[in-house]
């Protein structure tokens, strides 16, 4: 499980998404906020999130976030089960997902490369979607490993960069992007992601092109380490990122290697089904 503080981290960075309030929005972006963090910290599965942790994860009085959510349950966007008093994610998020999923195809085409990273590596393997200048993460596919790495959960966001395959992403990217995004995401790096400084971010950009694969060296969580290779769309543009993470025990430089390999084959086959979904013919594999 993840730490306390770790969760806490998280949870911060969640707050630092894009989408600040229109005037006139506020209690929509809040009710949203609300959904994110029940997405990221338990809501979709049988552990639910308390009222105090959402208190204290978005930053608002308890009696908005006792409405909002008051709201939300009556609109069917969110369950309180009656014996715990958790809060989780209802059937009607559910649907809205069900129905963006056919647009947001990537995410089904992943899921048997990211089971068979998974399986092949005994580790947790992840697909990062990029959203303006943040990654999220979509999906997390567990291996049958004693030792877990938690440090990322479907829902988390973070700025481009800022983890293997948000790296790797954001160093697919040409340099006059990089720089428009480094830029735009300067304040948030610089108060919550001490390790990432901008020199650090571009030595790492440039180690990343060099080697063909991202490296997270537990600059994020200590001792969490991954490794991650882009995934472009059927226009060639770069759109999402695989990656595999574990602790920092199991991942030297030669497994690193191993891993990179992996990445980038099931890369090359997710990037063939998003052609042939584009496109309707059959592309060839590696």
């Amino acid at each position: 499980m993840r730490s306390a503080a770790a969760t806490s981290e998280s949870v911060s960075r969640i707050n630092t998404a894009p989408g600040d309030p229109l005037p006139g929005t506020q209690s929509a972006h809040r009710a949203l906020l609300l959904l994110r963090l029940l997405g990221s910290e338990g809501g979709g599965t049988d552990r639910g999130v308390g009222l105090g942790e959402l208190v204290s994860a978005s930053g608002l009085r308890k009696p908005t976030v006792h409405r909002l959510l008051t709201a939300l349950s009556h609109n069917g966007f969110v369950e309180q089960n009656p014996r715990t008093q958790r809060y989780h994610l209802g059937p009607e998020s559910h649907v809205l997902g069900v129905l963006a999923a056919g647009r947001f195809g990537i995410h089904r085409l992943s899921l048997p490369s990211l089971a068979k990273l998974a399986r092949l590596s005994s580790d947790a393997a992840f697909l990062t979607v990029r959203r303006d200048d943040y990654s999220v993460c979509l999906h997390r596919e567990d291996a049958s490993a004693p030792i877990r790495n938690y440090a990322l959960q479907p829902g988390d966001f973070h700025p481009l960069g800022a983890g293997a395959g948000s790296l790797a992403i954001l160093a697919a990217l040409d340099d006059a992007e990089v720089d428009a995004v480094i830029g735009r995401n300067s304040e948030v790096l610089g108060r919550a992601y001490r390790l990432l400084s901008e020199p650090v971010l571009r030595r790492l950009i440039a180690r990343t092109r060099q080697r063909g694969y991202a490296l997270n060296d537990g600059r994020i969580f200590p001792g969490s380490w991954a490794v991650g290779v882009p995934v472009h769309d059927a226009d060639g543009v770069v759109r999402a990122a695989l990656s595999i993470a574990t602790i920092e025990q199991r991942l030297n430089l030669e497994r690193q290697r191993e891993l990179a390999e992996l990445l980038l084959r099931e890369a090359h086959v997710v990037q063939c089904r998003l052609l042939e979904a584009a496109t309707g013919e059959p592309t060839p594999r590696r």
